[in-house]
């Protein structure tokens, strides 16, 4: 097993379960009332704070609404693509 084949199967996974994260992130916006310092909730909150906190702080919520979670599913999103996707990088070496 190559190191390409390791940083795939890891890096595919990670980014993978990072978007869904984000993605949750985004439906629990719509319910203001959720704790987000309470199971389950703080398993979503938990690893996807530290990337939301800076995002926040150069876009502001448009219309009252945090954007920030949609710009790191584009992001995540993006970057499994680009390397691992069907032509991604680290599958050409």
């Amino acid at each position: 097993m190559s190191l390409s084949d390791i940083a795939i199967w890891t890096i595919g996974p990670f980014l993978g379960l990072m978007t869904l994260l984000f993605i949750f992130r985004i439906v629990l916006t719509w319910y203001p009332q959720v704790d987000l310092n309470r199971l389950p909730f703080n398993l979503i909150a938990w690893p996807t704070e530290p990337f939301l906190i800076p995002t926040r702080k150069l876009v502001a919520p448009i219309g009252g609404v945090d954007i920030s979670p949609v710009i790191w599913v584009a992001i995540t999103s993006l970057l499994r693509e680009i390397l691992v996707g069907q032509q991604g990088l680290l599958k050409m070496f």
